[in-house]
């Protein structure tokens, strides 16, 4: 009988769930996430990560927390040093420069990001097309982005500038039909290789239209890559719209972006001015940032590859 009573006590004491435990879970649930955050980016990919998404949230909140207008003449003081009414000094004209960068980086962030958006949809559209099409569909497009990518993008742009004006949607055009081209060989290349492979090739036998092969078949299959490809482009059109803006052919007057405020503030480097320290290191870390990220995603990509195999 005690033997009974005893067995029976070790039961319910088995079966029943400790009192504190959904207390304990939640600790233990933040920590699996953390880590599998950190599983994921490694820390300089969580560095770079950071550095993203800050100046993408500046791009959008910026001219609501800049402490003076953009254009506005806060100080009788050019090329201004630090202080408390002007944080990292004045430019060439006594205007705030924290405020000039924080209005700068949506022309910056902004333009390079929807340059870069519909250099990859375009590119990546027609790669698409060139693999899953006929031969003859594939060599004409691959012919024809082969041309533009014979051209220098600084070159096609300085053209194309110099011919219809400066302008945001002229720029936004000139930088993308710059990374289209780059955009299309990669994406083509990518599903050329995923047409070989034997789930395609049952889709073809089971007589699936070549819209749904590239919409659910080889699409889904390219995405990583090609977003690590989108991180690339997007730090080549920061540094190209940069440098159009340093020539004075980019973003104009009043506005500015990083590459603007650089140029119009040169004057300040023999002083080691802030003014033109400051917007050089904004881009410096925005490109430093988005490399890092891409590394650190293109090295989980090959790890699950490798796994997956």
């Amino acid at each position: 009988m005690n033997r009974n009573i005893s067995s029976h006590a070790t039961t319910m004491l088995y079966e029943q769930p400790p009192a504190d435990t959904p207390q304990d879970e939640a600790p233990v649930v933040r920590r699996s996430m953390f880590r599998r955050l950190v599983d994921r980016f490694a820390v300089l990919g969580l560095i770079g990560l950071f550095i993203v998404v800050f100046w993408l949230a500046v791009a959008f909140i910026g001219p609501l927390i800049a402490p003076y207008k953009g254009g506005a003449f806060t100080s009788t003081e050019i090329f201004g040093s630090y202080s408390p009414a002007h944080l990292l000094g004045t430019d060439y004209l006594g205007r705030d420069m924290l405020s000039r960068i924080l209005y700068g980086t949506q022309y910056t962030v902004g333009l390079a990001l929807a340059s870069t958006v519909a250099a990859s949809v375009i590119g990546t559209f027609f790669g698409l097309v060139a693999a899953v099409s006929g031969r003859w569909v594939d060599e004409v497009l691959s012919r024809l982005f082969d041309a533009l990518i014979s051209i220098p993008s600084k070159i096609l742009a300085l053209v194309v500038i110099a011919a219809f004006g400066s302008s945001i949607p002229m720029l936004m055009m000139v930088a993308a039909l710059a990374y289209i081209p780059g955009a299309f060989r990669i994406s083509r290349s990518l599903a050329v290789n995923i047409m070989t492979l034997e789930y395609v090739q049952v889709a073809k036998a089971r007589g699936e239209k070549l819209f749904y092969i590239a919409r659910v078949e080889v699409l889904p299959n390219m995405i990583h890559p090609m977003l690590a490809d989108f991180g690339l482009r997007f730090v080549f059109i920061v540094l190209l719209l940069s440098g159009l803006s340093f020539l004075g052919l980019g973003v104009q007057p009043p506005n500015a972006d990083w590459g603007s405020l650089v140029r119009e503030n040169i004057g300040g480097l023999s002083e080691g001015a802030p003014a033109v320290l400051m917007p050089a290191v904004a881009i410096a870390t925005l490109t430093v940032g988005v490399n890092l990220l891409i590394d650190s995603l293109r090295r989980h990509g090959a790890r699950s590859h490798g796994g997956a195999q």
